[in-house]
């Protein structure tokens, strides 16, 4: 078997969305961007891995594109897709540059929710094994490329801000918040099935679905959740309505896109921005 074909650089799919055969996502190799990267031709689709998590694949124009998700804490610098094409396998390299989020200070009513007791973080632990398996999941359902908003309403919170909770340091945000009326329907983006919904200490009431190749979109904070886990949707179907569950300032829905296990800007995979009056 040749187990390695070294290739550091390939075609990095930048062309704008209208110009592709596929609606393919933006290409933005940031820290918490999107990479498209090119991984060959051929009748059989590679199977494309990034940090041992498999990535999501798809055909376009001809060629084999991999569709990377790239998290916030990756840091500038050289990384690699490890591909596979039947027995054979090679490593395509590829860049990820820097990007400069701004900050966002918010004032917490419930202390809890900025410095959780024992019993708290025994709880947050046993809810990280779920989320953290929600953001694993794959199947090989082919995907939607692009998503619609799942809700309309005003910007919140901008996906990356670094984010202090009365005055104390937290994790960047990491998913897209609409302000909207507590009650407004939240619509499925694209068709999925629900892999997870319940309950939640920070995020309060959320799902989390699956669209296939590890693209997954989380919802969080909403007041009351319309589907269960292994119910199938559709695009456009209601799942859930704007609430203030969690570890929230007022009524939104926090919204997370997911590939190969990291949460990206939601923006780049949008077919429309959400936001009323948007002038971005």
């Amino acid at each position: 078997m040749n187990r390695y074909r070294i290739r550091f650089f390939l075609l990095l799919v930048c062309f704008p969305v209208l110009v592709n055969a596929l609606e393919l996502p933006v290409h933005s190799p940031v820290p918490g961007g999107v990479a498209v990267i090119a991984i060959g031709s051929g009748p059989a689709m590679p199977k494309a891995y990034f940090e041992e998590r498999r990535v999501l694949v798809v055909e376009d124009a001809g060629r084999w594109l991999a569709i990377v998700g790239l998290a916030l804490s990756h840091k500038p610098g050289e990384y690699e897709l490890r591909v596979e094409h039947g027995d054979d396998e090679e490593e395509i390299g590829f860049s990820v540059t820097g990007k400069k989020y701004p900050e966002q200070r918010l004032t917490v009513t419930n202390p809890r929710h900025v410095n959780p007791n024992a019993k708290d973080l025994k709880r947050i632990a046993n809810e990280n094994v779920r989320i953290g398996a929600a953001k694993r999941h794959y199947s090989p359902t082919p995907p939607a490329l692009r998503l619609a908003p799942p809700v309309y309403g005003e910007r919140s919170s901008a996906f990356g801000l670094r984010r202090f909770f009365n005055n104390e340091a937290r994790n960047p945000h990491s998913g897209m918040d609409i302000a909207a009326s507590s009650g407004t329907p939240i619509k499925a983006p694209a068709d999925g099935v629900v892999i997870e919904a319940g309950n939640f200490f920070f995020n309060g009431n959320t799902i989390f679905l699956d669209h296939g190749q590890g693209l997954v979109t989380m919802y969080c904070h909403m007041n009351e959740i319309d589907v269960k886990k292994g119910d199938v949707v559709k695009t456009g179907e209601v799942i859930a309505a704007v609430g203030m569950t969690g570890r929230v300032t007022g009524p939104h829905l926090h919204w997370g896109v997911i590939l190969n296990g990291n949460l990206v800007d939601p923006e780049l995979l949008l077919t429309e921005m959400p936001f009323r009056n948007n002038k971005d």
